[in-house]
């Protein structure tokens, strides 16, 4: 069901930005640090999918409110003409990295317990004949 999901919002996604219009550079800063910050929401999710302890309100609540204030940190941080919006990038991708680093364990050990099961099957048909 999440892979169908995934999916969709990929062709979805493709879809609208190929039809959109080209964002202009005064407002690509703003876009990109709120695209890294959707997106570490997401993997958030997926992650805590896999983990049984989803909760829609908290993943709605930090998908837009973690963009709001990256938008709002950027904002700051070209009226005091200081990066403050590196230190969000710092922050959202290194989390990014570990919910992606969960989500690679638990497929990996999903994947290596599949295949340990079905080697047990071939030893005890073989021991059989």
């Amino acid at each position: 069901m999440i892979f169908i999901a995934i999916v969709l919002g990929c062709i979805v996604g493709a879809l609208i930005g190929v039809n959109m219009p080209m964002i202009s550079y005064t407002y690509s800063g703003y876009l990109a640090i709120a695209i890294i910050a959707a997106l570490d929401s997401v993997f958030g999710g997926i992650a805590s999918t896999l983990k049984k302890n989803f909760d829609l309100k908290i993943f709605v609540s930090g998908f837009f409110g973690n963009a709001i204030l990256s938008i709002l940190l950027t904002y700051l941080g070209q009226k005091l003409n200081v990066d403050i919006y590196l230190a969000a990038i710092v922050v959202f991708v290194g989390r990014m990295f570990n919910n992606l680093a969960i989500i690679r364990r638990y497929y990996i050990d999903k994947w290596t317990e599949k295949r340990q099961k079905s080697k047990k099957v071939e030893v005890k048909e073989t021991t059989k004949k």
